[in-house]
């Protein structure tokens, strides 16, 4: 018969779940294993390739970075390298749904994952909101190429000044006041319906995606390119110059800039960790979701250097503060390449598209996970009978996720996302160190190398761009967590699987004959 844990409420809340209890819930679980190696690295490229292009690259040039939004790119990509190799070592150790709050779970304790699952609901709940404010910007875009043309007051958030080009809209003389981006929380609700139907068809579907996203940013590439080196090369010296705009104070343009627009552009690396959400639905962990992660985050890397590069040449920084700054630069290779800006933007479309759909999908087993745990409501954890997908959580991410896209700013949800990613990455970096000091023979798939300095500089890094973020973003991230623990002593800690000593199936809990991590029997 269960019983509640001997112990103090320190000891209750730095419970964690034994290996042999992880590995025996990832042998339970009713979700399908469906996805290769190669699913795992388009689920990931999926992911990357999109909001940091296509959405936030824009502004974090305008305000912050200017031209040398590329060395940002530098900046975000090795803190990123840093959390993708504790993420890889991580996800061959510990190939199960949930990601890094089982990695936390199985590490640091109870507490520690439940603050990791409020952390990952700013990583991908609202990353995926971001990311739909600017698909809505695109298929804006691309209507009016048409001459069809949204009301304005339906294409962004709530109670703000519509903004083109730097300058207010203006119809009849008269500025534009915002009520509701209606594009961004349709598309939300129509993914999350998709992911309803099972994770295999979303998978399919998003191969296609990630072919044509990448092809087209190839184009871009391309043609922005020749644009620049055969027939406007003065735009080097013109848009580039200077490369790091004087520093202005309070984030704006000089080396604090260009660390600014690192924190802005960083939450567009989180595809490879989305990856180690697919733990129980990889056919081969072990070998494939390091491949996955890591190979995702080279050929990611390249692509965000060459388009910011091409963007930033082709369209004074100043004038890219928009959802859609891949359709104001294309707009500018002139009448000539008309028929390949209309390509592009479906392209953007076609990728951000994807992006959405990642996201909502880790943020789905996130919750799927703690349900079954125990720290949610059990219903989180209800798979449909036909479609074997958690389809009630699911349909909940997206009313979430669409409500946030629909009322928000692209900015505070953008900071707020960035906040939360680098949190989460710096807590799985000190995961690595803690499970390599307590289970040192552990097998493992992967190893981080040049451990412990690499995991170090992770939780260092992290730590230092989120003090990058402006205060009252970070006033509100606190508060948000201080209501996370609230909730987790109100119900997580009542209702827990591992504090009743029972498992995920209601059966007894593995960790009752196994010792922990780093003890023997």
């Amino acid at each position: 018969m269960a019983t509640r844990p001997a112990g103090g409420i320190l000891a209750r809340m730095m419970k964690r779940k034994s290996i042999a209890q992880v590995q025996h819930e990832t042998e339970s679980s009713e979700l399908k294993r469906t996805l290769g190696k190669w699913n795992l690295l388009l689920l990931g490229v999926g992911c990357i390739i999109g909001a940091g292009i296509f959405v936030r690259t824009g502004s974090a040039a305008a305000l912050h970075a200017g031209p040398a939004v590329l060395l940002s790119f530098v900046v975000a990509g090795i803190v990123c390298a840093f959390a993708g190799l504790c993420y890889a070592e991580l996800s061959s150790t510990l190939p199960v749904s949930g990601s890094a709050y089982t990695y936390g779970y199985t590490t640091l304790g109870e507490f520690v994952a439940w603050i990791m699952g409020a952390l990952l609901l700013l990583e991908y709940g609202l990353a995926a909101s971001v990311v739909a404010v600017g698909w809505g910007g695109y298929v804006v875009s691309l209507l009016a190429d048409f001459g069809l043309q949204i009301p304005p007051q339906f294409t962004g958030p709530a109670g703000y000044t519509l903004m083109r080009d730097g300058a207010p809209v203006l119809i009849d003389g008269q500025t534009v006041t915002t009520i509701f981006n209606l594009p961004a929380f349709l598309i939300c609700l129509a993914l999350a319906a998709l992911l309803v139907v099972g994770v295999s068809e979303s998978a399919k579907v998003n191969n296609v995606i990630v072919a044509v996203k990448v092809s087209v940013l190839v184009a871009f590439i391309v043609v922005g390119g020749l644009i620049v080196l055969a027939r406007f090369p003065e735009l080097v010296a013109k848009n580039w110059t200077p490369f790091i705009p004087e520093n202005q104070g309070d984030g704006k343009f000089g080396v604090d800039g260009i660390m600014r627009a690192a924190s802005i552009v960083f939450f567009a690396y989180i595809g490879f960790e989305a990856v180690s959400t697919a733990g129980q639905e990889a056919k081969d962990p072990k070998r494939d979701m390091p491949f996955g992660i890591i190979g995702s985050l080279v050929v990611c890397t390249v692509i965000y250097m060459l388009v910011a590069a091409i963007m930033t040449l082709l369209v004074p920084y100043n004038q890219l503060n928009v959802p859609d700054p891949v359709a104001v630069v294309v707009d500018n290779f002139g009448p000539t390449w008309s028929w390949l800006a209309k390509i592009i933007k479906v392209g953007a479309i076609v990728g951000l598209t994807s992006v959405v759909l990642v996201l909502m999908y880790g943020q789905t087993r996130i919750f799927y996970t703690m349900a079954r745990d125990g720290l949610l409501p059990r219903v989180f954890a209800t798979v449909h009978p036909k479609f074997k997908t958690p389809y009630i959580n699911t349909l909940l991410v997206g009313l979430i996720t669409a409500v946030a896209a629909g009322f928000f700013d692209i900015n505070v949800l953008g900071d707020m996302t960035s906040v939360g990613t680098l949190a989460a990455f710096a807590i799985v970096c000190l995961s690595v160190i803690y499970l390599r000091r307590a289970a040192p023979d552990l097998p493992r798939g992967f190893s981080v190398p040049f451990y412990p300095v690499l995991p170090v500089l992770g939780i260092l890094s992290c730590g230092y761009l989120i003090t990058t973020v402006p205060w009252p973003v970070l006033k509100f991230f606190l508060w948000y967590m201080a209501g996370g623990v609230v909730l987790y002593f109100a119900y997580g800690i009542r209702n827990s699987n591992l504090q009743r000593g029972v498992g995920q199936d209601g059966g007894p809990d593995m960790g009752e004959f196994v010792a922990p991590v780093g003890e023997q029997p």
